[in-house]
């Protein structure tokens, strides 16, 4: 483990499993020839549901860690956001096996902790975030549904 990446466990108390953890989901092994790095998180998804489950299931367990921290209400958000959005994309057959080789959620809950404790960021409530999520999530299956209409409507109009 690369202690300029993860010094957090040295500066926050008790820190130390959710940051092996964390490196062991997203970055423990390495492509040979490159210095590309990926975890247990996207092999774990290459087993439909079960993969994807556990994966969700880890990365919750190390955000509940960090809850007891006391990470303030914008880091919980900010480390939800990143979850599900690793589990939702994730989720999808074969370009979620291939995000999850670069979207590394726990790292970035690792690095929004870390960000929190030593450097004095993202305090505060995290409303605003949760108001511009769910409105570009309404905004977004606006769309999708406007295609899809449209859709039906030029499959319907070939026939």
């Amino acid at each position: 483990m690369k202690e300029s990446e993860y010094n957090a466990k040295e500066q926050i108390p008790n820190m130390q499993l959710v940051s092996r953890l964390s490196y062991l989901m997203d970055k423990q092994f390495r492509f040979p020839g490159t210095n590309f790095r990926f975890g247990l998180d996207p092999v774990l998804n290459l087993i439909p549901i079960a993969g994807d489950m556990t994966g969700l299931l880890i990365s919750g367990g190390l955000l509940l860690a960090m809850i007891r921290k006391g990470a303030s209400n914008k880091v919980v958000v900010l480390m939800t956001l990143n979850i599900l959005l690793d589990a939702t994309i994730g989720a999808i057959p074969i370009i979620g096996q291939i995000f999850d080789f670069f979207f590394k959620a726990n790292s970035r809950n690792i690095r929004l902790m870390r960000e929190h404790y030593l450097e004095n960021k993202h305090q505060g409530s995290g409303k605003a975030i949760i108001v511009w999520t769910v409105v570009i999530v309404v905004v977004v299956l606006i769309a999708a549904a406007y295609g899809l209409w449209h859709l039906g409507a030029w499959l319907f109009g070939m026939f």
